[in-house]
């Protein structure tokens, strides 16, 4: 039986599980859109809880490809037959033969232009957590005209938990993202001050919490729980904010030389038709059973893992690849039995007879 299996998608997901099954002795075809592996790792600066540099859970999972063979730049067009004798087609025209296949596309961000009252696109110092992040990395938070921020707000669940852009979704990352570049921001610009704008502080992981208490307590970091219903920009370039302190149901105003919109996840569902792969209400992939079979997709030998079935932390994608990696195991070690045991019985009949 062919012992070759397709990752589709080079993010931690996809790496995590493709290091692992290269362990397991399967040989293994990387497929990325994109220049480089690494997904949206490549972008960031550091990652909560620990604050672990970006580049360094990259260049770790990189270390663990060994043999496997990548293919940047490349997109999947087709996908024909079934499990275990795939024929997977790619954007160059080469057919990959697959015994099975893990789809491991992670997500996109929501698109802060739908938005329109937050300004995004329309002000000089309204910014998403996308390019913050990229500023912080380069040791350089600063306004559009080169000044270092005093005041700094960043807006959460932008995108997320909104019916009216149709993303019910909580997003889950983003309140965590928000208190661990806040904290960033503070390291590197001690005086500048920051003001959280949240619906609903949701820190639901393991040191998450304490990061929450670190920020105010340590930082100074200012949590307001209100709604931001309008942003509109000033002569000198500052952004006054009209809100609602939702906690004492008073509108407020406030005055920033930043915007941040931390931007949600939203489901990248680019090969359901292709895969055969149904998409849930959230726009995220459907496994085979939410419960118990959460890396199997609802297609016999395409699995799933990572940002591609739901929001998820770094640490949780690698987990969760790593997984996938072991069902895929699973999975072939019993189509490879079943084989055998056919063929065995095919031999022992043409003998009695």
């Amino acid at each position: 039986m062919n012992k070759q299996v397709v990752v589709i998608g080079g993010g931690p997901a996809g790496m995590a599980a493709a290091g692992k099954l290269q362990n397991f002795g399967y040989d293994v075809v990387l497929i990325e859109k994109k220049a480089e592996i690494g997904g949206h790792l490549n972008k960031w600066y550091k990652v909560f809880p620990d604050f672990t540099d970006a580049s360094e859970i990259t260049a770790n999972l990189k270390s663990g490809l060994g043999k496997t063979r990548i293919l940047n730049n490349t997109t999947v067009t087709q996908i024909k037959g079934s499990a275990p004798n795939f024929k997977v087609t790619v954007s160059t025209g080469e057919e990959i033969e697959a015994a099975a296949i893990l789809v491991s596309t992670g997500f996109k961000h929501f698109d802060a232009t739908l938005k329109e009252e937050y300004g995004y696109g329309i002000y000089d110092n309204c910014i998403t957590s996308v390019e913050l992040d990229a500023m912080l990395k380069a040791q350089s938070v600063k306004t559009r005209s080169g000044k270092a921020p005093k005041k700094v707000a960043m807006i959460h669940c932008v995108g997320s938990r909104d019916e009216k852009v149709n993303n019910n979704h909580c997003s889950r990352v983003c309140c965590t993202n928000a208190i661990k570049v806040a904290i960033e921001i503070k390291e590197q610009n001690p005086d500048c001050e920051i003001y959280c704008l949240y619906m609903d502080i949701r820190v639901f992981g393991r040191g998450y919490e304490e990061l929450y208490r670190t920020s105010q307590e340590k930082f100074g970091v200012q949590f307001l729980r209100g709604r931001l219903s309008e942003a509109g920009e000033k002569n000198d370039g500052t952004l006054l904010l009209r809100l609602e302190d939702t906690l004492t149901a008073k509108p407020m105003r406030l005055t920033v030389d930043l915007l941040v919109l931390m931007v949600g996840m939203e489901g990248n569902s680019e090969l359901a038709e292709v895969a055969g792969l149904k998409v849930g209400c959230d726009h995220f992939y459907t496994t085979a059973h939410q419960q118990y079979s959460n890396n199997a997709s609802t297609q016999k030998g395409i699995f799933l893992a990572g940002a591609a079935t739901g929001p998820k932390a770094i640490m949780e994608s690698i987990t969760d690849g790593r997984s996938a990696a072991s069902e895929i195991a699973a999975f072939l070690l019993s189509a490879e039995a079943s084989i055998q045991a056919n063929s065995n019985g095919q031999l022992v009949t043409g003998i009695a007879v």
